[in-house]
């Protein structure tokens, strides 16, 4: 049967008479003034109209004719359904309904899984909870869709207890299950141990056999990520006996994302060497670029450029914002502008990668610049475009100009600050030695100092030394954060640079007490497009007797030059020659040695490091960059560093 359309049916205006092919009569609808059919049509005919009005995108013409159709079908209801979704018309949708309930039909399980996918997907959760609330026969299907429409509102309590129920009046779940339920642990938080959860689900999905199911198990380990738990990812992961490209980009972004950048590398090599069939999505060089940004791998970032040039990636705004980062954290501020300039299309992320990559490097006034740019250019701005000009404010000392910006959010674009805009505010402030201002601002906020906000504040005690500040906003972090080591090591440093002993040794034996161990330092540099990471006790470097007879040798070169170490770092109550010793074994030291003995001359030195940089390895390279005539480029958690000519751009303000 061949129905023809609506527009190919209308004569003499837009709403007269309907004329509707069947197998071998035409037989026409009379409507109404208002252009809608009468009441006094045949019913067979009323059905098949109606689908042909959902089919035209004619959906108010065929939720008004449903009302003259005293039998619907099944068929007719879903293509009513599938328009609601179409035309996004959630009134409709609750018509279509309240018809369906009236019909009978709304107790067939296909129809009610419709019902409840739509308002999912109209963003009605209430609704689809009445929908599988008001149904008796509950099939899987049925069960899938609100736990669908739980886990795309962010109810993933409710959705676990939903789980529970279902598992207990013994309905099998299948793969659709699983995947619904996994996400419930993300998109919410649990009032239990989210490792717990996962845990268990992980146990009932090897109990009814899904492991070698690869998209349950590639949601499980995408979990696991979410949560920093690593080992259990990487578990999954090398347990699968069959991976997809999506399985390999979740475990990459799991190693970029925390903190393993390397491990991220060394997977994208084994995946591109031994799954040949498994060709790289966006999603896949976004993490892969995300990795060379976090070790300012500059070569293996170039290669992965060409790659997505051969590959046509270039074109995918996500790909090229992450390449903007990439270059601007590998210290090519003017390859990361370019790439910006040769983009079509651009977003407010595009604009939020470019100034990030000059606050980063102190240039906080080419930030609000850009900033400034993006305005103009009709570009609305987010919280996080805040975060980035603030922070780069913070990097370049501009305090009043800060001040503004602070104030503009709400007052100007209807932003309401966060946390991490205090925190930036407070860290602000505080670097500038206006302590004062960032406690009035501390103690003036709508909500709750958590942890970002103390500990921008504790950073700032740290620079100008204020133990009663320290002490006070430590006692804070101890209770927000008791499993942070580094904000028991933090307070030490405070603590031995005011030569107070015994305060170190008693925050020392607070950390031990507690089972915690301080991050160690560590270093990485790519040589010859092979990256190495250095940490501050290294014994298994082939090149450490090297390594250090160099540095020794360098030390004494640059002392006669006027250098002095900075032994103050050192948060134990030694002599002067072993804390020389202890200072000298820094990670960041170690890796300057490595780049001067196999690297060009001319070439620059480039490293980043996971944590700040400490004064004495500040004041070292500045001395080695001068005595050695070699650029050094040390990127650490907070800023760049640019060492030449014994200057450092940062202008000794970090």
């Amino acid at each position: 049967m061949k129905v023809l359309q609506l527009p190919q049916l209308v004569r003499h205006g837009p709403f007269q008479n309907y004329p509707c092919r069947y197998s071998s009569h035409v037989s026409f609808v009379s409507l109404n003034a208002s252009g809608y059919p009468t009441k006094d049509i045949k019913s067979n005919n009323n059905d098949d109209l109606i689908q042909s009005l959902c089919r035209g995108g004619n959906l108010k013409q065929a939720v008004q004719l449903l009302c003259c159709e005293p039998n619907p079908t099944k068929k007719t209801f879903e293509l009513l359904i599938n328009s609601c979704i179409e035309q996004n018309s959630l009134s409709d949708g609750v018509d279509v309904h309240h018809r369906l309930v009236g019909s009978g039909l709304d107790q067939d399980p296909y129809l009610a899984t419709k019902l409840i996918n739509m308002y999912c997907d109209l963003g009605s959760v209430d609704h689809a909870c009445k929908v599988f609330d008001e149904t008796r026969e509950k099939t899987i299907f049925v069960w899938n869709a609100i736990f669908r429409a739980l886990a795309m509102a962010s109810r993933g309590e409710d959705l676990l207890v939903l789980y529970g129920q279902m598992n207990w009046i013994g309905i099998p779940s299948n793969r659709f299950t699983y995947t619904y339920v996994l996400k419930a642990c993300v998109v919410s938080e649990l009032s239990i141990c989210p490792l717990r959860k996962g845990k268990e689900i992980h146990a009932h999905i090897l109990r009814h056999g899904y492991e070698g199911h690869v998209h349950v198990m590639t949601t499980l380990l995408d979990v696991y990520a979410r949560f920093g738990y690593v080992s259990y990812a990487s578990s999954v992961f090398g347990a699968m006996p069959d991976k997809n490209i999506v399985s390999w980009s979740a475990m990459i972004a799991c190693y970029a994302k925390n903190e393993m950048p390397m491990k991220a590398l060394e997977l994208f090599q084994i995946m591109m060497l031994e799954a040949c069939d498994t060709v790289p999505n966006p999603i896949t060089m976004v993490s892969v670029l995300q990795a060379c940004a976090s070790l300012a791998a500059l070569e293996h970032g170039k290669l992965v450029h060409a790659y997505v040039l051969r590959r046509g990636l270039d074109s995918t705004l996500p790909v090229l914002n992450t390449l903007i980062t990439m270059y601007g954290r590998c210290g090519e501020i003017s390859t990361g502008q370019r790439v910006f300039d040769y983009m079509k299309k651009r977003d407010v992320i595009s604009w939020n990668s470019l100034i990030s990559i000059y606050g980063m490097h102190g240039l906080g006034k080419k930030a609000i610049q850009i900033f400034e740019n993006m305005i103009n250019r009709g570009v609305s701005p987010s919280y996080i475009t805040f975060i980035t000009v603030l922070c780069a404010c913070s990097h370049a000392g501009l305090v009043e100009e800060a001040k503004i910006l602070f104030e503009s959010m709400l007052n100007k674009y209807r932003i309401h600050p966060r946390m991490e805009h205090y925190a930036c505010m407070v860290d602000i402030l505080g670097r500038a030695n206006r302590l004062d201002e960032a406690i009035e601002l501390i103690q003036n906020m709508d909500f709750k100092p958590g942890p970002t906000v103390w500990g921008s504040l504790l950073g700032s005690c740290r620079i100008h030394c204020n133990v009663e500040l320290a002490e006070r906003a430590s006692a804070m972090l101890f209770e927000l954060e008791p499993k942070n080591a580094g904000n028991y090591v933090l307070l030490s440093h405070i603590y031995a640079k005011s030569r107070m002993w015994n305060d170190v040794r008693r925050v020392r034996k607070q950390l031990e007490s507690r089972g915690l161990q301080k991050i160690p330092s560590c270093s990485w540099i790519e040589v010859k497009r092979k990256i190495y990471s250095l940490v501050s006790i290294e014994e298994y470097n082939p090149q450490i007797e090297e390594l250090c007879a160099f540095l020794i040798t360098l030390l004494t070169e640059i002392k006669n030059q006027g250098y002095v170490p900075q032994t103050n770092v050192v948060t134990y109550d030694l002599d002067e020659e072993e804390k020389e010793r202890i200072v000298l074994g820094h990670s960041g030291k170690l890796a300057v040695a490595f780049g001067l003995i196999n690297t060009s001359k001319g070439e620059i030195i480039r490293i980043s490091n996971n944590l700040r940089l400490c004064e004495d390895c500040h004041a070292f390279m500045k001395f080695v960059s001068k005595f050695t005539n070699r650029e050094i480029l040390l990127r650490d958690v907070n800023r760049f560093h640019c060492f030449k000519d014994g200057v450092c751009s940062c202008g000794d303000y970090w």
